[in-house]
């Protein structure tokens, strides 16, 4: 009889993560920048169809790098879970730190089981407060951490040279302009240290805006509104309520 081929634990640990982090890795990067008035998340996306960014609830975004079908169902999973807490005692007991909680119970359970594979996602769950002092970022790796971010962040791709440059160029108080222009300035960086042209058309933008009327803070920025905030010099404004771009909010 043969004898059983040994793995430690430590070493499974290992290459599952390795497997994630080289999964992840292929998809294209998001960054997610807090701004005066809110949070913006920005990212290169071909398609129209398959979004990285998704409203959660009122005042809650969700953003995601990585295989589409696994972080779309946890968005869904995610979708009910606010939907069920909201209802059953109060909206305001749905926190972001309360889904990211529940993500994270979820990306562990799945990357610790040897039955299946780990989730190839990383994702972002981001609150917009009524100042920025109370606006929450989390990212969650595929093993289920929770990691809490102030600024900006970014996932996916080449996470790390873009959260570097973000980094250095960061400012609080930046108009929704700005932080627009710099996401798309980190994102069109290559590991070479060149720097690629992105078009509007192939960008996916939403913001969780503060400062709108409706009780709703989710919105996606599209068409002649988007082409405006990249166009506008430095100290521009451009309101994220423009009943012609205006795109309704995802519900479930």
């Amino acid at each position: 009889m043969s004898t059983p081929f040994y793995v430690s634990p430590q070493q499974a640990m290992a290459d599952r993560a390795e497997y994630a982090r080289k999964g992840i890795a292929r998809g294209r990067s998001l960054v997610v920048i807090q701004y005066a008035d809110g949070i913006v998340f920005v990212g290169e996306n071909p398609s129209r169809a398959l979004h990285k960014f998704s409203e959660i609830y009122d005042r809650i975004g969700f953003a995601a790098a990585g295989k589409y079908n696994e972080y779309e169902n946890l968005r869904i999973g995610g979708v009910r879970y606010a939907d069920l807490r909201g209802y059953t005692y109060d909206r305001d007991d749905v926190t972001a730190r309360g889904l990211a909680n529940v993500y994270a119970q979820t990306l562990g359970t799945i990357f610790s089981s040897a039955a299946e594979k780990p989730y190839e996602v990383e994702l972002v769950v981001a609150e917009v407060g009524d100042t920025p002092e109370g606006d929450q970022i989390y990212r969650l790796p595929h093993d289920g951490s929770i990691v809490d971010e102030h600024g900006s962040v970014a996932v996916g791709g080449n996470a790390e040279l873009i959260s570097n440059y973000l980094d250095q160029r960061h400012q609080e108080g930046m108009t929704l302009a700005e932080a627009l222009k710099l996401a798309v300035q980190a994102l069109s960086r290559e590991s070479n240290g060149t720097q690629r042209d992105i078009p509007a058309e192939r960008l996916e933008v939403a913001v969780l805006d503060r400062t709108r009327p409706q009780q709703r803070k989710f919105k996606r920025i599209v068409g002649r509104q988007l082409s405006r905030l990249l166009d506008a010099d430095g100290s521009a404004t451009a309101t994220t309520d423009d009943a012609s771009d205006e795109e309704p909010s995802e519900e479930e």
